[in-house]
């Protein structure tokens, strides 16, 4: 892997390890987790060759197909925080073929940029967090004690403006043109007096008027208090750049991020600038320690490292691209938004230039990765071209009763683990039993048999109906112990286990 690229992989797994640190959240759906493990892997070999040989290298979409809650965006999601890579979920429908009021397909390019900018820079501000944390505790002693610590800044020097006299062009003008007058002006800046000596300053280097205490121990015994946590609720005055707030708007079919740019420069000739606000120490820490953080990086290296992070290693997850097929037996001529939707997004997956704010970003070596469901479409039913673009294909496997009673037990987030945690704050402890998992387990598997099929997403509602008037009752109650067993969940889903029409019951 070249040097460029190795300092934000956090580690170059192997396909095997990067399924088995899927399978830690994620039940089932073994071919997809080694498809996408692959597809992982392939990225770090790619970056290990010479460049005229990693440019011909395109990466191998995936195109997973399956009913939805079986993991499709959970798999996408785990795997860019795996790679620490730019990573955004976009849906399909959202976007419009060009001319319809709607979003551009760019704009995922556009917004995949902004999360690579975002990642730069934390780990920017990361690097320098020790040098701008000092700085922002002298800024605060400072602020408790003017004049202390710093010389007095001279103002930069002023222009000087000189009128030099009136003016007049055809005076009396008889047709040759129009008459103008004016003013003639001199302007010049003052000599600069590089002298800093005492003398030359009128009441000396430091501001008399608010020096409260000139001795360096004061200084220190306040340093002292600072990282003693002792002056946390003091209220300092601090001055703080102000971001104009601009209206939201939306435009048919355009580039809004170049309406934006231009409204916040504009704006920031009448609302911007800088604002004093009185806020604690502790606030205020936090908001010197951020603006020293941002001196200290460089922005044109972050937005040349983010594009760099985009262009080879970004991953786009296209959602519910099923929305977008044509099916061929609908009759009456083809749908021209949809397939407009598909012919915009191709060019972006075969690989284009897209212009943002920070650059322009090429898509070549983005990977991407399209879900769907298709119980009502198939993958034939995109356009040809596309379905070229996605040359991995991996069904997901429905879940049942093995699936969800794993989902509820083995996962580092497991429902189970959750509930006990949060009710675990109020004093409120509870405790699964094997058989009550097995019955919530075989409820949900039912209640997706009976009604419409959500996957996994049936058991949050399912343990939101078990706990909702524990969770109701949890601050009266605590702190209390409450086993949660086979008949705790029979009596409380009693109504859904009788009644045929779940549907009043298990949204």
């Amino acid at each position: 892997m070249s040097e460029q690229n190795s300092g934000h992989q956090k580690k170059e797994l192997t396909p095997r390890e990067i399924v088995a640190e899927l399978d830690k959240y994620i039940v089932g759906q073994k071919k997809a987790k080694r498809a996408v493990a692959v597809a992982l892997r392939n990225r770090v070999r790619r970056l290990r060759l010479e460049s005229d040989v990693r440019e011909d290298i395109a990466p191998k979409n995936i195109l997973m197909i399956g009913p939805t809650g079986v993991g499709k965006t959970e798999i996408a999601r785990r795997l860019a925080r795996l790679a620490g890579s730019p990573f955004i979920k976009v849906e399909a429908t959202k976007y419009t073929e060009v001319g319809y009021v709607g979003r551009d397909v760019e704009s995922m390019i556009r917004d995949l940029m902004a999360a690579g900018i975002q990642i730069v820079r934390q780990e920017m501000q990361e690097s320098v967090k020790a040098e701008a944390e000092k700085r922002a505790e002298e800024d605060l002693l400072d602020l408790i004690l003017p004049g202390s610590g710093k010389k007095k800044e001279k103002a930069p020097p002023q222009p000087t403006i000189k009128p030099m006299g009136a003016f007049s062009i055809n005076p009396g003008s008889t047709g040759a043109g129009p008459a103008f007058m004016g003013t003639a002006i001199q302007v010049g800046l003052p000599p600069d007096n590089s002298d800093d000596s005492p003398e030359s300053q009128p009441g000396g280097v430091y501001d008399q008027k608010e020096d409260r205490s000139g001795d360096p121990s004061t200084r220190e015994k306040f340093r002292a208090m600072l990282r003693e946590k002792k002056l946390e609720d003091r209220l300092v005055e601090i001055t703080v750049n102000q971001t104009p707030q601009l209206p939201v708007m939306e435009m048919m079919g355009g580039n809004m991020e170049d309406l934006e740019s231009s409204l916040s420069g504009i704006a920031g000739f009448f609302g911007g600038g800088k604002k004093k606000k009185l806020v604690t120490v502790a606030r205020a820490r936090e908001i010197l320690r951020n603006e020293e953080a941002e001196k200290l990086i460089d922005r044109e290296r972050v937005s040349d490292e983010a594009r760099q992070r985009v262009e080879e290693t970004g991953i786009v997850f296209i959602d519910e691209i099923d929305k977008i097929a044509v099916r061929g037996d609908r009759g009456g001529g083809h749908d021209v938004s949809r397939e407009g939707v598909q012919r915009d997004i191709l060019p972006i997956v075969e690989g284009a230039v897209v212009n943002t704010k920070w650059g322009p970003v090429n898509t070549d070596h983005i990977l991407f990765i399209a879900a769907g469901a298709f119980n009502i479409s198939k993958p034939s039913d995109l356009i040809p071209e596309l379905q070229g673009r996605f040359p991995l294909r991996v069904e997901l496997d429905s879940l049942g009763k093995e699936e969800f009673l794993r989902i509820l037990t083995e996962p580092k987030n497991a429902l189970t683990k959750q509930y006990t945690d949060l009710l675990g704050t109020e004093g409120v402890e509870i405790e699964f039993t094997r058989e009550a998992v097995e019955r919530l387990a075989a409820l949900a598997a039912e209640v997706n048999s009976r009604l419409e099929n959500i996957g996994a997403r049936r058991l949050h509602t399912i343990m939101e109906a078990l706990l909702e008037e524990l969770s109701f009752e949890a601050p009266d109650i605590a702190p209390a112990r409450v086993p949660i067993t086979e008949d705790y969940v029979n009596g409380k889903l009693k109504d859904v286990v009788t009644d045929q029409d779940l549907g009043r019951y298990i949204l």
